[in-house]
């Protein structure tokens, strides 16, 4: 019996192993009559929705969808029924911007989704952040500041972690004051000769980091750092617990202090990261780049306007641009710092332009590439397109139209395709 029992486990486990679940039965999609998404201002969008199951048209399903601006819908409409699964919808714009419409079908007591985004003549748009007069010299003086204070670089092999072809090792180094450090994980290919680097900049949040060893496996020197001062080893546990705890929110902490904002550090220490990968001696002295996405977009984008010794950048659906477009009833950037407030305080609105990614991406001069998605609700398309529209250094845009806040894998390759180009390496 206890054989027949144990290969009946062995048996279920391997099935368990094989029969992973992928996607639902039942999908919502939602498309347009351009193939590009993009219309003129002025014309009409024509959108086809159709809710299957097992591919096949799900007849009577309630729906409800909401249709307009992105961020700002003007029809709302509730448990309308579909009788043969599909509707028509048209929808428009006069000025450049994007229209969104979002479906949500009710099947057997769950809900499920479809969106789709049009482009009104997105190459128009500019935005609304306007740029503190002395906004130059507030980042001057911030990096000058934090020189003062010597590197005092330390670093630590994490054996468990190299390659035959890759050191890595976990880094740190002074931010802006004595005490306040940077961590990050270096990854150095063991061949001895000079590389090209990439410093990769996080996206919101506190986690740990495992440093990018493929991109140093093709011949580069990649540094990934966190923004919190506390070492990127640590157990899963303690992040999560930050996350919920210290660091909860940290985005909004001094919004109308532009000298104590917490980005304030933030920016400093990813500009200091340029400054310890400057300082290896297996920097090639040439090709250093930088990259992220969401909140290490607008990091990208900070590094780059603040130090010439960056050669390239690439930022993706990159947030914390154009909060102001919010008190014009436009789309605007995570953290959406005013959206649906009718009086904001002044104060907040002036102290948020010093890290507006807008005034950042205003000043960048190296080559840049840009990726993001039409259906993005976190970075809406409207910021991103925006805030790309005002860069004037030679730029290249790539949109994943179906794209919300995450990647596909052909924008993942094409994106480290282009870094790999840029530095020489393809």
């Amino acid at each position: 019996m206890k054989r027949v029992f144990f290969f009946c486990l062995a048996t279920l486990l391997a099935l368990a192993a094989q029969g992973q679940i992928r996607g639902t039965n039942i999908v919502v999609t939602v498309t347009p009559d351009h193939q590009d998404w993009n219309y003129r201002a002025g014309e009409k969008a024509e959108f086809s929705v159709n809710v299957r199951k097992s591919g096949t048209l799900l007849d009577n399903v309630i729906v409800d969808y909401e249709a307009g601006p992105v961020m700002y819908p003007d029809v709302k409409r509730q448990g309308v029924t579909l009788k043969d699964g599909s509707m028509k919808w048209t929808g428009s714009m006069r000025t450049s911007g994007f229209y969104r419409i979002r479906v949500v079908a009710h099947v057997d007591g769950k809900d499920y989704e479809g969106s789709c985004t049009a482009a009104f003549s997105p190459e128009q748009l500019q935005p609304a952040t306007q740029c503190p007069t002395d906004f130059d010299a507030f980042w001057s003086r911030a990096l000058c500041e934090a020189r003062q204070w010597p590197l005092d670089a330390h670093r630590e092999l994490l054996p468990e972690r190299c390659t035959d072809e890759v050191n890595v090792y976990e880094v740190n180094f002074t931010n802006d004051q004595q005490g306040r450090r940077v961590y990050g994980i270096l990854c150095v290919p063991v061949k001895e000769g000079k590389y090209p680097a990439l410093l990769r900049v996080p996206g919101a949040g506190c986690r740990p980091y495992s440093g990018d060893v493929w991109t140093a496996s093709q011949g580069a020197i990649t540094l990934e750092i966190g923004i919190h001062g506390i070492p990127v080893t640590l157990p899963q546990k303690i992040y999560d617990n930050l996350n919920r705890g210290a660091l909860d929110g940290y985005w909004q902490t001094n919004l109308d202090e532009p000298e104590r904002n917490y980005y304030r550090h933030v920016v400093t220490g990813a500009v200091r990261a340029v400054d310890y990968i400057a300082s290896l001696p297996q920097w090639n002295g040439q090709e250093l780049g930088v990259t992220g996405s969401s909140q290490g977009g607008f990091l990208s984008l900070a590094v780059a306007a603040l130090d010439r010794r960056v050669t390239f950048m690439a930022a993706v659906h990159d947030a914390m641009c154009d909060y102001e477009s919010a008190l014009h009833g436009v789309a605007c950037g995570w953290p959406h710092y005013f959206y649906g407030q009718r009086n904001p305080d002044m104060k907040k609105v002036e102290g948020a332009r010093y890290y507006d990614g807008v005034n950042f991406a205003r000043r960048v001069t190296c080559p840049s590439w840009f990726s993001f998605g039409y259906n993005d609700d976190v970075v809406p398309p409207t910021s991103a397109y925006a805030t790309y529209n005002v860069v004037t250094a030679p730029k290249m845009l790539s949109v994943y139209q179906m794209t919300a806040h995450f990647w596909y894998q052909e924008q993942w390759d094409e994106w480290e395709n282009w870094l790999l180009k840029q530095m020489k390496l393809r």
